[in-house]
């Protein structure tokens, strides 16, 4: 294959568009939420492992969501980068995320050559603006909680390239599994972080990267009205404008289900 001094390489699973990516730069190979089925975990692992050279690899988890982290086993030795709540994970929570790759698996009946286990941090990563440096290599840090507590926003410089998680798709509107609000305060993050990096690639945790800035002001603003209309349409009751938001989205049954669960946590949310 060759030695790759500096890449920039994306693997989109066949399963819900999920971005995984290898990012060599001269100092490492970083290997971001390898995932899902076995054979794409272990074309990514072989990439990387193809364009190593001798550089160190290091393994980010933008968040915890078990599609994100159940490909870790393969890759022994690796350096993992994650926040600090996704270190903090208490155990009951832990072995809830590993019973949910447990019954993926058994569901589909895939058998995976490496251990399913939560992965454990050697980097923590705490408050916005962190920087971890490798050599001439800088991760830069923001935390993104709302889709889930851990979330996490890195930008690798000097390449530009900023690694999202579930955040900023084309193909979803905003997922809120942990808190709506919270969502809203890491989305308001884009317009600060356009602002310190000159972003040159996207990538989201689920859809189409994009290198276009325009592009990634117009997912936020849409993922904010969203939130916004659903929470106004939640305290006036009025289940036809609920419905009517996800009109025109790909997908509509599945897109049905996780509309349904942020109305549900709204209403929660709003005491109601």
């Amino acid at each position: 294959m060759g030695e790759k001094r500096t890449a920039v390489e994306l693997f989109q699973s066949a399963l819900y568009k999920t971005n995984a990516a290898v990012i060599a730069t001269e100092d490492l190979v970083l290997v971001v939420d390898p995932c899902w089925l076995p054979g794409e975990v272990e074309r990514i692992r072989a990439y990387a492992e193809a364009i190593r050279a001798g550089r160190p690899v290091y393994l980010l988890f933008t968040h915890s969501d078990f599609d994100h982290i159940l490909g870790w086993g393969a890759f022994p030795g690796a350096s993992v980068i994650a926040s600090e709540s996704f270190a903090a994970k208490p155990g009951n929570e832990r072995e809830k995320i590993l019973e949910e790759i447990r019954a993926f698996d058994d569901g589909y009946y895939l058998d995976r050559d490496y251990p399913i286990a939560y992965p454990a941090v050697d980097h923590v990563i705490s408050g916005d603006g962190a920087v971890l440096e490798i050599g001439g290599t800088r991760l830069v840090f923001y935390q993104s909680p709302g889709h889930n507590p851990d979330g996490l926003f890195t930008v690798v410089e000097p390449l530009g390239v900023w690694i999202a998680g579930d955040y900023l798709s084309d193909v979803e509107f905003p997922f809120i599994h942990a808190d709506s609000r919270q969502y809203e305060e890491s989305l308001a993050k884009v317009e600060p972080i356009l602002g310190r990096h000159r972003v040159n690639l996207l990538i989201p945790g689920h859809g189409a990267c994009t290198s276009d800035v325009d592009e990634i002001r117009r997912r936020r603003d849409r993922d904010i009205a969203y939130i916004t209309r659903l929470r106004e349409s939640v305290r006036a009751g009025d289940q036809a404008a609920i419905d009517a938001l996800i009109d025109g989205y790909a997908y509509p049954r599945n897109m049905r289900d996780y509309h349904r669960k942020n109305q549900e946590r709204i209403r929660g949310e709003l005491g109601l």
